[in-house]
């Protein structure tokens, strides 16, 4: 089996949201290959992540799962996937 490159795009509750603690926790729930912030609309910022995870079924759902349950999350998007 190979690798896959996944992309998420995780946007936060509001744009009241600290968004470099959602990062801080994102961080450290995943392990994460990049991560930046993206203007959505009207200061509303969205966080894009990316991983590098082994080709299995459900490796992708399992992330995405971690990064909903994170305190200040509204959801996660899968947006992308690519093997490497």
């Amino acid at each position: 089996m190979g690798e896959v490159v996944v992309l998420f795009k995780v946007m936060p509750d509001d744009t009241e949201t600290d968004i470099d603690a959602l990062k801080s926790d994102i961080q450290d729930a995943v392990d994460i290959d990049g991560i930046e912030e993206e203007e959505v609309a009207f200061g509303l910022k969205a966080v894009k992540v990316s991983t590098i995870l082994e080709d299995q079924e459900g490796g992708a759902d399992k992330v995405q799962d971690t990064l909903e349950g994170l305190d200040g999350v509204r959801s996660v998007e899968l947006t992308d996937m690519n093997r490497l």
